[in-house]
């Protein structure tokens, strides 16, 4: 199992990244994934999920109009484009696979995290 998340770097705000995760995994295209991002010094925090076909997703308040997440299952990956990057998005950012299909936004809904990329913003 491994889920390799790829894409992060150091950017200047209003720039924009668009963050891979490739998943190996049994049965990705029936689970919903997910992106987190944990600061220094701060918890982890949802970021976005979608749906195991796609359909549907859920961005948090925090990023909604600015990220968007989708998936390609034919590519086994979930991707993020981040627009206007502001430098409180500055994070790890983790991908996770769901046991299920359906969307959660705690970490208990996701089984399986990589360990992430890291995202800097500068003002």
């Amino acid at each position: 199992v491994q889920l390799q998340a790829s894409g992060g770097g150091l950017v200047q705000a209003g720039d924009s990244l668009r963050l891979s995760c490739t998943a190996s995994i049994q049965s990705f295209t029936t689970r919903a994934m997910a992106w987190f991002r944990q600061a220094p010094g701060k918890e982890r925090e949802f970021v976005a999920a979608i749906g195991w076909n796609g359909a549907k997703t859920y961005e948090t308040n925090l990023v909604k109009g600015r990220f968007t997440i989708s998936r390609d299952n034919a590519k086994n990956t979930v991707y993020l484009q981040m627009n206007n990057l502001e430098p409180e998005d500055t994070a790890v950012y983790s991908c996770a696979a769901a046991r299920f299909a359906q969307i959660g936004v705690t970490p208990d809904t996701y089984v399986y995290w990589g360990p992430g990329t890291q995202v800097t913003v500068s003002s």
